[in-house]
């Protein structure tokens, strides 16, 4: 008698959900081991991770003091203000204030009103109340408080911040205090599964899990970021990034977004650049760094090609700052910086970040490639000059450069250094440029001799010229760049 074939149920059952979720048949049916036990096996349980880490976790709220008279109203009065603008889609109108002697209105009296202003994350790295979080929040707040998860709370001091790496040290006085382990973020690996803590929309103690995506993601910042694809949402930053071990090994920082909630990938500061800035907060209130003086730009395979470097490697000098150590050092324009102190600079990127992390006065051994061959200089590490110094600078120049010049071109004097380099030759040095000018292909560094047939012979000749253009037509500018003149025409753009 043939012999009848049977298939058990729960056969059935494991092929359809794995056809459902997966796209394919099991081989369940040959008789082959089914795979979906081993790959539940291998999925990671976060629940002890995350209730050993979570007490560390703190939703950190700012506030901020403002006068009275700014807000309008206050009290019952601000709540009917709130209903009529949900509602009706308009304010209520504002009370006259209430006569005074002899009918005269009574000023209202100026006085200042603590509000609400932000909200973040941070965790506590030491029993002693060290709080680390970002930068971006808690500045401009007047008063920070921190609220761990048994709902104490506390009045934080901002030890210090760092707006460059976005990294801030709060303190707070209290007993027992929980904190995380810190890691070591040169070890990890992409791939490896992670956690994030915080509070997304103001939602305390929210957990999300995902995989480091990629470990040293460069996204022009000071620092290469870890990207991840763990949920991060406004109100995670600060929070910390942490591994299967319950080590922290980032400071949740940064979202990639088109919408401005998360899309799918996520950055965190590395906790090993975090930690040397919170050593410098936590002793000096703030962080130096150092600087060489050079602008510099990658290299591309062409030109180390034409110039002999057998790889596309190092940072491409491209303005060497009068009187700037690299001067000093005999750094020229052209050179190609390949080492810092030995360590190998493999694009523009790395560079500013080594030179950072020397300490000002050291000295430094710097490699360059110059004319088909390498040699070392010499040179002294100088400090980078504090970030509210280079906002000052950079806010006064975006204004000159806006209010005088329709080029979109910034320029300055020629300095002493230079005319020895050309004598004879009058004119202005570029520093930046944006617009029509970087359309045209201009650059800094590059000279310009005449504008509209008139020669030029400084930047406040220039600058008067240049607000007078007129739109409909094109400029005609002379430039110098590495001993050659042409001239190209730049259309102004319209004000």
């Amino acid at each position: 008698m043939k012999k009848s074939t049977f298939i058990s149920v729960e056969k059935v059952v494991s092929t359809l959900l794995l056809t459902t979720c997966f796209g394919f048949i099991a081989p369940t049916l040959t008789g082959a081991a089914p795979v979906e036990a081993a790959a539940v096996s291998g999925l990671p349980d976060f629940t002890d991770l995350v209730e050993k880490s979570s007490p560390a976790v703190v939703n950190i709220r700012t506030t901020e003091k403002i006068q009275q008279g700014q807000l309008g109203m206050g009290g019952d009065d601000e709540q009917m203000q709130e209903f009529f603008r949900r509602f009706f889609g308009m304010p209520i109108p504002k009370q006259a204030p209430a006569p005074g002697p002899k009918g005269r209105k009574q000023a209202p009296q100026q006085q200042e009103e603590e509000v609400p202003r932000g909200v973040g994350s941070g965790f506590i790295i030491s029993q002693d109340g060290y709080v680390l979080t970002n930068t971006h929040v808690v500045e401009g707040a007047s008063e920070v408080y921190v609220k761990l998860t048994d709902k104490r709370e506390f009045k934080a001091k901002v030890i210090g911040s760092d707006k460059r790496t976005d990294v801030a040290v709060l303190k707070i006085e209290g007993s027992k205090l929980p904190r995380l382990t810190v890691g070591d973020s040169d070890k990890i690996r992409a791939g490896e599964w992670v956690v994030a803590i915080g509070s997304p929309f103001d939602l305390d103690n929210t957990v999300t899990a995902g995989i480091i995506s990629a470990k040293a993601r460069d996204t022009g910042d000071f620092l290469p970021l870890i990207q991840t694809d763990v949920a991060v949402n406004p109100g995670n930053s600060g929070g910390p990034l942490i591994n299967m071990r319950g080590e922290v090994i980032g400071i949740n920082s940064q979202i990639y977004s088109r919408s401005g909630g998360y899309m799918g990938i996520s950055f965190a500061i590395p906790i090993d650049e975090a930690m040397r800035v919170v050593e410098q907060l936590k002793s000096a209130g703030r962080v130096t760094r150092g600087r060489i003086g050079v602008a510099i730009d990658d290299l591309s395979k062409e030109v180390a090609e034409s110039i002999g470097l057998p790889k596309a490697q190092g940072a491409l000098v491209t303005r060497v700052e009068p009187g700037a150590p690299a001067e000093k050092a005999g750094v020229q324009d052209g050179d190609v910086i390949l080492k810092f102190n030995g360590i190998a600079i493999e694009k523009r990127t790395d560079l500013p970040r080594i030179v950072g992390m020397s300490k000002p006065g050291s000295k430094a051994t710097i490699t360059v490639w110059r004319k088909g061959a390498m040699r070392d200089l010499s040179i002294t590490v100088s400090e980078a000059e504090p970030d509210n110094k280079v906002a000052q600078k950079t806010d006064k120049k975006s204004k000159r450069e806006q209010a005088t010049n329709s080029l979109g071109i910034f320029v300055t004097d020629l300095t002493d250094a230079q005319k020895k380099e050309m004598p004879g030759v009058a004119g202005v040095v570029i520093e930046s440029v944006e617009g029509p000018a970087a359309q045209a292909g201009l650059r800094q560094g590059d000279v310009i001799l005449m504008l509209n047939q008139v020669d030029i012979k400084d930047a406040k000749q220039f600058s008067a010229m240049a607000s007078k253009l007129d739109p409909k037509k094109a400029a005609s500018l002379l430039v110098r760049r590495d001993n050659f003149s042409q001239f190209i025409l730049i259309r102004p753009a319209s004000q």
